[in-house]
């Protein structure tokens, strides 16, 4: 258990430097089931094109954001007022 404690770090760094090493290879998208709270840029990566569409359906259904856990597409400032 000592040497995989011992490890950490150094495995964290190889992790962390495999991804930008990998990084100029990726699709400029994801996939919303991989993702956990990275964020709003994520989110609206993950659903491209369609991320203003889901807005305006959130700011019609759920203008209070509600349901907002997960992979959430916040309504829009002026829908909240």
């Amino acid at each position: 258990m000592r040497i995989a404690l011992a490890n950490t770090d150094k495995n964290k760094q190889w992790t962390r430097d495999c991804w930008e090493a990998l990084r100029p290879f990726l699709v400029a998208s994801s996939y919303s089931n991989y993702t956990a709270d990275e964020g709003e840029a994520i989110t609206r990566e993950a659903y491209g094109p369609n991320y203003d569409r889901l807005v305006a359906v959130k700011n019609k259904y759920d203008p209070e954001n509600f349901f907002r856990m997960n992979h959430n597409i916040k309504p829009s400032q002026k829908s909240r007022a």
